[in-house]
C-alpha cells in the first residue's frame, strides 16, 4: 500500500497513526494539493488527502473510510469493536473530532488563501463557534476517564488525538488546555505513544 499525504494535515496524520499502531509497511508520498501541479487527482477525484493507494491499484479515499479499512487487516491493536452499539459510538467520537477539524481548516483556509479585506467576520466566527461547541461536548462526554470510550484505547482516541494536536499546531491561542483539563490529559497522555510521536504535525 502508499498513502499520499502532506505532512501537516490532520486527517493524514490519523491515517498514520492508526497504520503506525496496526504495525502495517506502507510507502508515503508527499503531495501538495495547493500546488498548480498536483497529480493528486489521479488517484483521487476529489483532489483531497489521505489517498491510500491499493496493491491492485485502485485507490481508497476520505480519513474515516481508509482507517476503518486499515483495523480490518490485522488484529494488532484492535481499535473498532464487533459489538454494532460501541463502534457506532466510536465513529460517533471520530465524526465531532473530524467536525472541529472541518471547521478549524475552513478558518484557515479563509484566513490564509484570501486577502484580509476579503475576508468574512461572520464566517469566521461561525466555523470558530463550531470549534468551541465540539470542544466543550469532547470535555463533557470525557469526564474523568482515561480514553475517549470506557477503559481501552480505540479510534475515538486516535482521532480526538489528532484534533486537538493540530489545533495546538496551527491555533495556539484556542484556550482549549486551560478551559478542558481532561482534554489536556487526553492529549498529553496519547503524546507519549510513539504513533503520535512519530506523526507530528509540521
Amino acid at each position: 500500500m502508499k498513502l499520499i499525504g502532506s505532512l501537516a494535515s490532520p486527517y493524514v496524520r490519523k491515517v498514520r497513526v492508526v497504520l503506525a499502531e496496526k504495525k502495517l509497511d506502507y510507502g508515503y508520498e508527499l503531495e501538495n494539493v495547493w500546488d498548480a501541479g498536483t497529480q493528486i487527482h489521479l488517484a483521487n477525484p476529489l483532489g483531497k488527502v489521505p489517498c491510500l493507494l491499493m496493491e491492485d491499484g485502485s485507490s481508497m479515499y476520505d480519513s474515516r473510510v481508509i482507517v476503518e479499512y486499515l483495523d480490518t487487516l490485522t488484529p494488532v491493536c484492535k481499535l473498532l469493536p464487533a459489538n454494532a452499539r460501541d463502534r457506532a459510538a466510536i465513529k460517533g467520537w471520530e465524526a465531532l473530532a473530524d467536525g472541529v477539524l472541518d471547521a478549524a481548516v475552513l478558518v484557515r483556509l479563509e484566513k490564509t488563501l484570501r486577502p484580509q479585506e476579503q475576508q468574512s467576520a461572520a464566517w469566521i466566527e461561525r466555523q470558530m463557534g463550531k470549534v468551541h461547541a465540539g470542544l466543550a461536548v469532547m470535555s463533557a462526554e470525557l469526564r474523568d476517564s482515561p480514553f475517549c470510550k470506557g477503559n481501552h484505547y480505540t479510534l475515538a482516541d486516535v482521532a480526538v488525538g489528532c484534533a486537538l494536536g493540530w489545533l495546538a499546531f496551527r491555533f495556539p491561542d484556542i484556550t482549549w488546555r486551560d478551559d478542558y483539563p481532561n482534554l489536556a490529559r487526553l492529549h498529553d497522555k496519547l503524546s507519549e505513544r510513539a504513533s503520535f510521536k512519530d506523526t507530528l504535525p509540521q
